[in-house]
């Protein structure tokens, strides 16, 4: 099979026939490549067309005038809406008067929300597609490699991923954050960036980034709120129990994807050791938050950690309703039971967990004593829909 074939495989994402959608995603998610595959005969606009965005930006009229003159029950799709949130207003009047549908692109949400957009008055839902993950790669699916080089269909369809890696950063620099004037240093963001990349998986601390990056706390926090805007990355809130521990509240940070995590602080080549455990970790989160998304799984993902007694916190908690399921990752593909973790056996003490999993790199399904679940990543990969409706009463 050819790579370019492989980057159209069917995506998990349901798009409604019968709704206007925003549809989000970071660049380089495959957004428009799923749209042209899965709509062929629709109105097509790509506001990454400079000739054509120019003409827009000097008579937004003619937006109107293409659309009003293609057929009234069409599809359109507008790519990259951010970067005119003007023409919003033109979508807005073109539903209300007549029976077209749209999709609207986006790789940036900051705009859109800098100029007050209301999303068409709610007339309009919101989807949002994530990197690949390894229900639609199937066996085409490498663990090894999706560390390395993560999971970005523009990157996996990529015959050196590597290069393309690092023009993808230099891209997202130049066209999402200096094009678009997100902000006004970019030597500062790039600095961060590289900082940033050390507090893939960790839990942020904004003063010490600060002082790191020589700039003040609230460009820090500014920055952050960039890449979360611009879906390079996201915050995992902290779960606070009912336990009878000192827990922590600070949120933890992820890039999107390994492949930028390791980019943005210019680490190449084979994963090392000390990279594996928290890539392996963001991977997952990527993982949780797409299934979370697709399949309206569970409300919330969080992680649980205790200030009192080190080594004893949870990766993620998976909620629904007041019902609960704890997973613990080990980035390992052999343990004993030495390795069962102190978290998962703390959290099972709340009567909501309805499930404890840890997930591991082994081959080998099994369940402590204590009920702790022990799978391999592929089995957990697979099973994670299926367990979690079997496991939490709704």
């Amino acid at each position: 099979m050819k790579i370019e074939q492989m980057v159209y495989k069917k995506r998990v994402i349901n798009i409604p026939d019968h709704k206007n959608i925003f549809l989000f995603g970071v660049r380089g998610s495959g957004k428009t490549a799923m749209l042209k595959r899965l709509y062929p005969s629709a109105l097509y606009i790509d506001l990454l067309d400079e000739s054509l965005y120019q003409s827009y930006l000097s008579d937004v009229a003619l937006f109107y005038q293409e659309i009003k003159a293609f057929r009234d029950d069409a599809l359109v799709i507008v790519d990259e809406i951010q970067r005119m949130p003007q023409l919003l207003n033109e979508v807005h009047r073109l539903i209300e008067s007549s029976n077209r549908r749209f999709i609207l692109t986006g790789s940036s949400a900051r705009k859109i929300k800098a100029k007050g957009v209301n999303l068409l008055g709610g007339r309009a839902g919101i989807k949002y597609l994530y990197p690949f993950i390894p229900e639609e790669l199937e066996d085409d699916f490498k663990l090894d490699q999706a560390l390395q080089y993560g999971l970005l269909p523009i990157i996996f369809s990529s015959y050196d991923r590597t290069d393309k890696l690092k023009d993808y950063v230099l891209t997202y620099l130049k066209e999402e954050i200096k094009a678009e004037a997100l902000v006004r240093n970019l030597p500062n963001f790039v600095r961060f960036l590289e900082v940033a990349g050390l507090y893939h998986g960790k839990v942020v601390n904004m003063s010490a980034i600060a002082r790191e990056v020589n700039i003040d706390r609230r460009s820090v926090s500014e920055f952050f709120s960039i890449l979360e805007d611009t879906m390079l990355g996201f915050f995992l809130p902290a779960y606070s129990s009912k336990l009878k521990l000192r827990q922590q509240k600070s949120s933890k940070f992820y890039f999107i994807d390994p492949g930028i995590a390791r980019t943005v602080k210019k680490n190449f080549g084979s994963v090392s050791v000390e990279e594996k455990e928290f890539l392996f970790e963001g991977l997952v989160a990527q993982i949780l938050r797409a299934h979370g998304d697709y399949y309206n799984l569970y409300d919330g993902i969080y992680y649980w950690s205790s200030l009192e007694t080190k080594q004893t916190e949870v990766d993620f908690i998976l909620k629904k309703g007041q019902n609960l399921i704890a997973i613990e990752l080990m980035a390992k593909t052999q343990i004993s039971s030495q390795d069962y973790n102190k978290g998962l056996k703390v959290i099972g003490k709340l009567p909501n967990v309805k499930k404890r999993i840890l997930v591991y790199m082994g081959k080998t399904i099994r369940k402590t004593d204590a009920g702790i679940d022990i799978w391999p990543f592929d089995f957990f990969c697979k099973n994670l829909k299926e367990n979690f409706e079997s496991s939490v009463v709704y």
